[in-house]
């Protein structure tokens, strides 16, 4: 049986750029480059015309922005990884659920990391079927697989953001996917025993070990702190600001 590829299109300013995600894009037999743009423009009338699933996008470029493009994008579902020279972008990038971020120059051994989340991603998706979450005393029911499963909140370590998903960790190493908002998971979850983190974590509070400056740790987890959740943390942690 053929594997399905995924569908995907390279946006750049800089034709050297360009030059290298196709590069790297063709040493992955999952993944079909479907065009190459140098403006946003151009790549927009592309998605009229394709199915696309998986958009590799510059964040500075002229006219119109990368991030700017993406929040124009109505189909929510397309993957987004940014490439981009300066990291200031990440808090921006990551604001709209971008997979990755990756910076340049992307070596071969970085571009094949994002591949793997994409291939996660479209793995966890096939073998999901609606969102749904049911809170109980003491315990949740997630969807995953195709079943409900339960979930006793004792058991939950953290939960990590995944595009359209979370990631539901019962151990340091074995996780529940199931199609859900971290907002939404943040919400079900009871305020007193877990708080959010970082954009893209959620922690059981007696599972931390170690605090610092600016991550936290769990067995042999490290778990980062954003600083925009740095007091509300502290404050559940210890009752006083950080």
């Amino acid at each position: 049986m053929t594997q399905k590829k995924i569908k995907c299109i390279a946006i750049d300013d800089e034709p050297l750029a360009l030059e290298i995600i196709e590069a790297h894009i063709k040493k992955f037999e999952k993944l079909e480059l479907i065009g190459k743009y140098n403006n946003a423009i151009e790549a927009s009338e592309a998605l009229k015309k394709e199915s696309i699933e998986l958009i590799f996008c510059d964040i500075n470029m002229p006219e119109i922005s990368g991030i700017d493009f993406v929040k124009s994008i109505v189909d929510k579902k397309i993957l987004v990884v940014f490439t981009t020279a300066y990291s200031e972008y990440a808090v921006d990038a990551f604001a709209l659920d971008a997979l990755d971020y990756m910076l340049k120059p992307i070596s071969l051994e970085r571009f094949k990391k994002a591949i793997e989340r994409a291939e996660e991603y479209f793995e966890i998706k096939n073998n999901t079927l609606q969102p749904q979450s049911e809170m109980n005393e003491g315990h949740m029911f997630v969807k995953a697989d195709s079943k409900m499963i339960k979930i006793n909140y004792e058991d939950i370590w953290y939960v990590e953001a995944f595009a359209d998903y979370v990631k539901i960790y019962i151990s340091a190493e074995k996780r529940i996917v199931t199609l859900q908002t971290m907002k939404n998971m943040e919400l079900s979850l009871p305020q007193h025993l877990f708080a959010r983190v970082h954009r893209s974590y959620i922690v059981a509070m007696n599972k931390v070990e170690s605090i610092g400056t600016h991550e936290l740790k769990l067995a042999s987890k490290i778990i980062p702190l954003g600083k925009n959740f740095k007091e509300s943390f502290a404050e559940k942690m210890y009752g006083k600001k950080w």
